[in-house]
């Protein structure tokens, strides 16, 4: 990126000022040396996001923000819907609420060394990886209805975890206002038989050492202690998210012209909050909310049967469940008066400070658990939310490294046998369907995950708690 065209805030704040349509400025949370690694393309796309109607404050990129479709990965801006705000797909993001949740499990490093390959190979077999993958569970139509209404809490319902797993998932397991009959019959045939699968790209479910300490006060009330071992699992709505995304991208890219809204860039589709097409489109994102919490409900009742099996005794609780895609209808404060907005959050992960009523009531005078997933390889964090962060970034930090190059260019540059092999020489296992798939994920093809969290801790946005290192990945 041209750092000729920011305004330097601080160390970790840059500024564009509004010009041409933009309505608000632009604010890339970044350090220098992540801001030069950005392509131009994010500073074209967030600059656009600040010409949409109805937009709050200004529009945001974060420290791993990279070039998305419409909106940029790392993307959040938040809308009033009394203002003529609007909701756009592209602001979600094609894999609706992927997320990550972790779970603890008690044991020392030293007490999974002997068993982690064992581990790993029962991991992958229980739990379907990669493109198209399908699991054991089939949905008819009424229960594929239930779990788009109910998400986590479906899955508990019907024996896929505890009571006390959803007091610790964002939306406590499910969110209110999902519509299934907004979704259409060709999504839902895609998941029909998806619930409790991993999927393919960056998806993963991860031994993780917890490494090092960095806020002991906060890392003792989410109950993280140094050398023991906890499981993480990213993933999402997998097929019926993207359906849903690649549909009504369609439609609001047809309709913009209709409610009068100028698209800088036909990828900006997006429609009036408050207009029939903007309603439909929360109803089936909603919906696709649910899809992903049920999903990842499932996959960890899978995770739990592997660990009982191979260590009888071994409780998995859950400490947190955060997903990094969606657009939720949340009160901020602005210029001193709270509001109800519509925040889009793509490829930005929620991180609600201290006192915030969504957070379990355990946790709530310390702040949310932020869930930072790494490259496959590299290390993992857990942040916490701040009130600082509340205000400068309406509760949101990044979500993993970004990546730094394509897909196909990382194909080029690696060969996915060659990185097993090397990761295993580290003693991190890969157990993966797809050897192409490896080659994408190649750690080298992500930015620095530490130098983004380290910025995202000094921007404000949330605090560095514990840094995880892998230690077994299962990939799609």
């Amino acid at each position: 990126m041209d750092i000729s065209q920011l305004e330097r805030v601080s160390d970790y704040e840059w500024r564009i000022a509004p010009f041409g349509r933009m309505r608000v400025p632009a604010v890339i949370y970044a350090d220098q040396a992540l801001i030069l690694e950005m392509d131009q393309k994010v500073y074209e796309q967030v600059t656009n996001v600040a010409t949409l109607p109805g937009i709050v404050k200004a529009a945001y990129a974060m420290p791993d923000a990279h070039w998305g479709y419409g909106f940029p990965i790392g993307g959040v801006a938040a809308f009033d819907p009394d203002e003529g705000g609007v909701i756009s797909a592209g602001g979600v993001g094609f894999d609706i609420s992927c997320g990550v949740r972790t779970l603890h499990t008690g044991l020392k490093a030293e007490d999974v060394a002997p068993i982690k390959q064992k581990l790993a190979d029962r991991l992958f077999s229980k739990v379907p990886a990669g493109v198209g993958s399908t699991g054991r569970l089939h949905l008819d139509e009424a229960e594929m209805d239930k779990m788009l209404r109910g998400g986590a809490q479906w899955a508990v319902k019907r024996g896929y975890g505890t009571e006390a797993d959803l007091e610790r998932t964002e939306e406590h397991g499910c969110m209110a206002g999902a519509e299934p009959d907004k979704v259409s019959e060709h999504a839902k045939r895609r998941q029909r038989d998806e619930v409790g699968t991993l999927g393919s790209g960056n998806h993963y479910l991860e031994l993780q050492e917890i490494a090092e300490i960095y806020d002991s006060e906060v890392a003792d009330r989410f109950r993280l202690r140094q050398g023991e071992i906890v499981v993480s699992i990213h993933c999402g709505s997998r097929g019926l998210g993207h359906q849903i995304g690649t549909e009504f991208l369609k439609q609001m890219a047809i309709a913009a012209a209709k409610y009068g809204i100028q698209l800088p860039d036909r990828e900006l589709a997006c429609a009036p909050i408050t207009s029939p097409l903007g309603q439909d489109y929360l109803g089936a994102m909603r919906a696709a909310v649910n899809c992903a919490l049920a999903n990842r409900q499932v996959i960890t009742h899978l995770t739990r049967e592997v660990f009982a099996e191979i260590l009888s005794g071994t409780p998995l609780t859950l400490l947190y469940d955060v997903s990094h895609n969606t657009c939720k209808q949340e009160s901020h404060t602005v210029d001193g008066q709270s509001r109800r907005l519509y925040v889009h959050r793509k490829g930005a992960t929620r991180a609600f400070g201290p006192g915030h009523p969504a957070l379990p009531g355990d946790l709530r005078d310390v702040g949310q658990p932020v869930l930072i997933g790494g490259s496959m390889g590299t290390a993992s964090y857990i942040l916490v939310g701040t009130e600082q962060g509340m205000e400068r970034s309406f509760g949101s930090a990044c979500h993993g490294a970004g990546r730094a190059m394509s897909r196909h260019q990382a194909m080029r540059q690696w060969h996915g046998s060659d990185l097993v092999r090397d990761l295993a020489s580290r003693g991190i296992l890969i157990r993966s369907p797809s050897l192409r798939g490896v080659a994408e994920e190649a750690p080298g093809a992500y930015k620095d995950v530490s130098a983004v969290v380290d910025a995202s801790d000094r921007a404000g946005l949330a605090r560095k708690v514990a840094k995880l290192t892998p230690l077994a990945c299962i990939k799609g």
